[in-house]
């Protein structure tokens, strides 16, 4: 794949897969939403990463658009105090950027009594993932990641523990494969 202008695809709203060849323990069996995708670079949120603070204790304000007890999501290495917050909308206009469908990101201003009737479903994340010009596509190249179609259940999944396996066994052949092999190989 070469480098990405503004004539060819983004992945923007694509997932990105941890491949077996991605080592880095921030991205081992990783599932990224490209939230954003240009020249210039690429931002995305791991969606697999539930950490053990919940929402209401972290970022009070925002409790009111997740479930009880939600956890707020590691979305990755890139500024771990930002938090950012991702909705599915029945007013894809209220959002800050869509993304996909009608999930977008909410303003960072947002009152969450304001839009509490149009949030379907929402997930908080601490941090993201980001890419320089072209790093992306030459991690693209190294085949440390597989693409896939993004869904809005994977985003709001139920399960993060098992979205790495769920999403490759819904790609599909070698990757069926792939998706059943254990954390540790050596296990095997």
């Amino acid at each position: 794949m070469g480098a990405v202008t503004p004539d060819s695809l983004s992945l923007k709203g694509q997932l990105l897969i941890a491949s077996a060849a991605l080592l880095d323990p921030n991205f081992r069996r990783a599932v990224v939403l490209v939230t954003e995708h240009t020249p210039e670079g690429a931002m995305g949120l791991v969606l697999n990463r539930p950490s053990p603070v919940a929402v209401v204790d972290a970022v009070r304000h925002l409790g009111g658009l997740v479930e009880d007890g939600e956890p707020v999501y590691v979305g990755g290495p890139v500024q771990p105090e930002a938090v950012v917050a991702l909705a599915e909308l029945d007013d894809p206009e209220v959002a800050a950027a869509i993304v996909l469908g009608s999930v977008g990101y909410l303003r960072a201003d947002v009152d969450p009594d304001e839009v509490a009737g149009i949030v379907r479903r929402a997930r908080i994340y601490a941090g993201y993932a980001g890419w320089g010009g072209g790093q992306l596509e030459a991690e693209l190249e190294q085949e440390a990641w597989i693409t896939e179609d993004a869904d809005p259940d994977d985003v709001f999944t139920r399960s993060p523990e098992s979205l790495w396996g769920s999403v490759l066994r819904r790609k599909g052949g070698s990757y069926a494969i792939l998706a059943r092999m254990p954390l540790d190989p050596s296990v095997n």
